[in-house]
């Protein structure tokens, strides 16, 4: 049974295969979601859309995902949004950076099925983390 909810989520992932596939399992379970394929769009995407939640990738073009979580932090408006990381980087190999910028979940994506992430997503906006 679909749970439908008012929850905004931003996929910062410039996979375009991955991002669409979880824009589409996203707004199938009723979420409003915005893409972007880099930090820098990423970081103007946050900026209007004010997600409740971001899926954001650690390597990518133009600005990484550790890059623009520290440019978002420094924000009024990026300080407190949620965000889960989600890479295929190992935590061990992931930018020092990340243990500072408040992050409530990073998920290695070749460990869990997109059904589990978007679990996952429910489980953090119902701040059961």
């Amino acid at each position: 049974m679909k749970q439908f909810t008012s929850h905004k989520i931003a996929v910062i992932e410039d996979d375009f295969a991955i991002a669409s596939m979880y824009q589409l399992k996203l707004t199938n379970n009723g979420y409003d979601v915005r893409v972007a394929h880099n930090g820098q769009i990423g970081l103007e995407v946050v900026e209007t859309f004010q997600p409740d939640l971001i899926l954001l990738d650690i390597r990518m073009p133009i600005m990484s995902g550790d890059q623009m979580l520290e440019k978002m932090r420094a924000t009024t408006w990026g300080s407190s949004i949620r965000v889960i990381v989600l890479t295929n980087i190992s935590k061990d190999e992931a930018p020092m950076s990340f243990r500072f910028l408040n992050v409530d979940r990073y998920i290695v994506k070749a460990h869990h099925t997109p059904t589990q992430v978007i679990d996952i997503v429910q489980e953090v906006l119902d701040g059961k983390h």
